[in-house]
């Protein structure tokens, strides 16, 4: 039998699954897999401070080459419900779009590697010489602990190799067939507390305020530019999403002022050296002050080669387009892949991705099948 890419995006869509809730996503695709010979393997993991997440690891084949789809079936909050125009788990079709939480990002493309796959198995039958696998997580809208980096090391302590993975996300900004993803900046998150001591406004000398300190250290962090890019990567960048110190009155000088950052960062440097750089531009300006750094990932690029190559080739052959090949965007689980064999992103339009009134063009859904279907059979030719 072969997946419907339609019926299975649906299906998938029409389960609430609001992260970390799974809303029996991973059920819905498990018995799609288990239809077309996958074996799969259902797995929740734990951590004392964050929810249990529910992962799921399917493979059909086992020899090398062992081509994997990384994904994921946890969605963003819907936001108000009344501003949609269906329910966002209705998963309804109106006027050639497939309306519905996580249908940009990134149920339908789960769908599609499915479709794609039962196609392929239905037309190689007993020749096939390698493995499909599908790495899916509930954990990539959350805090990403108990969801792709466990089930990497899950399987591999089961002595499963990757040799190659695609990971589903919304990499097209306008028109399927625009870009893949060999690469993600890495991300650095910087907490900046500045403390002073408190006092009247009218009585500045006998106060310390910690806001004209705060201010001077990001007029320090953003004053001079990291780098102007590399050959993949386009300028590491500093922006400060949050400068509070929670004073309702006019008259008062604060003892706190708090400053949140984050910086995208290239391949020109490891976080350890972004973290180097912030505390000496803030020791610069001086005064009492603490930073709590959080690093989300490490830049990384899989070089254009084998992966990216085949993966292009079947975006021209289906959609006629030369996809760019890019490392813009925010971060993904990608950069836990990265790790254990080159990886490349693609995936649906990401145009409405979170927004109220996701949604993708059905045609796409068909395409993107295709595109993954022709990466198959390039793949292992």
């Amino acid at each position: 039998m072969t997946i419907n890419a339609l019926e299975l995006s649906k299906a998938l869509i029409q389960c609430p699954s609001v992260t970390p809730e799974d809303g029996g996503s991973q059920r819905v695709l498990r018995e799609a897999l288990e239809s077309i010979g996958f074996t799969c393997h259902s797995m929740t993991f734990s951590d004392a401070d964050t929810p249990d997440v529910t992962n799921l690891y399917a493979r059909i084949g086992n020899q090398s080459p062992n081509l994997c789809f990384a994904g994921h079936t946890d969605v963003v909050p819907v936001g108000d419900t009344d501003a949609w125009i269906d329910q966002p788990f209705e998963a309804t079709v109106r006027d050639g779009l497939l309306y519905g939480r996580g249908a940009s990002d990134m149920k339908a493309a789960i769908a599609c590697f499915a479709a794609a796959a039962s196609q392929f198995l239905e037309t190689r039958e007993e020749n096939f010489k390698g493995s499909l696998s599908f790495l899916i997580t509930g954990d990539e809208e959350g805090p990403a602990i108990n969801g792709t980096q466990k089930l990497l090391d899950w399987i591999t302590d089961q002595g499963e190799t990757l040799d190659a993975c695609i990971v589903g996300e919304p990499t097209n900004p306008q028109q399927l067939g625009d870009m893949i993803k060999i690469g993600r900046r890495g991300s650095l998150n910087g907490y900046l507390t500045v403390s002073g001591t408190q006092g009247h406004t009218a009585y500045p000398h006998l106060a310390d305020n910690p806001v004209h300190r705060a201010a001077a250290m990001v007029t320090a962090l953003t004053a001079t530019e990291l780098d102007q890019g590399s050959d993949h990567f386009q300028p590491s960048t500093l922006q400060v999403s949050t400068m509070d110190v929670g004073n309702t009155a006019t008259n008062v000088i604060p003892a706190k002022a708090q400053v949140v950052f984050n910086i995208r960062f290239n391949d020109l440097h490891r976080a350890e050296e972004i973290r180097s750089w912030v505390r000496e531009k803030l020791d610069s300006v001086g005064g009492d002050y603490d930073l709590e750094v959080r690093v989300t990932g490490e830049s990384f690029l899989t070089p254009p080669g084998p992966l990216s190559e085949v993966l292009s080739a079947a975006v021209q052959e289906v959609t006629g387009k030369v996809p760019e090949l890019s490392t813009s965007g925010g971060t993904s689980d990608a950069r836990f892949i990265k790790d254990y064999c080159p990886v490349a992103e693609f995936g649906m339009v990401g145009r409405t991705m979170h927004q109220t009134n996701e949604c993708i063009e059905v045609a796409d859904i068909d395409a993107l099948s295709k595109i993954y279907l022709k990466t198959m059979d390039n793949f292992f030719a």
